[in-house]
């Protein structure tokens, strides 16, 4: 039987920003197995929101591939590479990106709205706004919140918002970017819980990017960027 195709496969990628000499990201292979959950770490200014970005198509490397559920993105163009994204990639953002005027249940229905694919999958045992209801339920958002705008909740809350905007859906792939840095000791282990119990129910890989070490135990591999990056030190996002 042949294996899986992987859920990332970076190779030979260069990534600079415009005006700095030194690349912020040189990696010479980096893979993601499909329903691997990895956690990447590294301090502030390392370049994993960069490194994230690119597997998210948001940004194109100097030189290198990157395959994401076996698409190459540098062949695609910009509207595929968003469709690619909406249908298949859930993003838990580090500043959340909720629209602060739609209510928390909307925010988490967005996925829904933008990719017919994420609705069909989230509509598949009930409908897609009982779906979102479950998901905002385990993560310990109070029914009495679903309603408030997203402006109104606390950054905690809206945290808990952006997690179940990201899961709606099943995405083959999780990609989460210091996810639990407003969250208290409790909530941080039930997020990180229902994070994994949904990638694990859905077979979907998971990349959590994370400083907090403490974290690292419930994943499949750890992985520190400075291992794996041949820049490091030069400087990034």
């Amino acid at each position: 039987m042949p294996d899986a195709v992987p859920a990332v496969h970076l190779a030979d990628l260069l990534f600079r920003w415009p005006r700095q000499p030194a690349p912020c990201l040189d990696i010479g292979e980096f893979v993601v197995a499909a329903g691997e959950r990895i956690f990447l770490h590294g301090p502030s200014g390392s370049g994993k929101s960069t490194l994230l970005g690119l597997i998210g198509g948001v940004a194109l490397p100097e030189r290198g591939r990157i395959e994401v559920l076996g698409q190459a993105l540098a062949a695609l163009s910009g509207r595929r590479r968003d469709r690619l994204r909406a249908d298949h990639v859930g993003f838990l953002f580090q500043q959340f990106n909720l629209l602060p005027w739609l209510s928390a249940i909307d925010n988490a229905l967005l996925p829904t709205v933008f990719s017919a694919l994420r609705r069909a999958r989230a509509g598949a045992e009930r409908p897609p706004r009982a779906e979102a209801e479950r998901l905002l339920a385990r993560l310990d958002l109070d029914p009495a919140d679903w309603q408030k705008p997203a402006a109104t909740l606390s950054i905690g809350q809206q945290q808990r918002v952006a997690a179940a905007r990201a899961l709606i859906g099943r995405p083959e792939l999780i990609v989460a970017d210091e996810p639990t840095s407003a969250l208290d000791a409790e909530r941080q282990q039930l997020f990180v819980d229902l994070l994994l119990q949904e990638a694990a129910a859905n077979g979907a890989a998971l990349v959590f990017v994370s400083h907090d070490l403490r974290l690292a135990g419930h994943f499949d591999r750890t992985v520190e960027l400075a291992a794996i990056n041949r820049a490091a030190g030069g400087g990034a996002a």
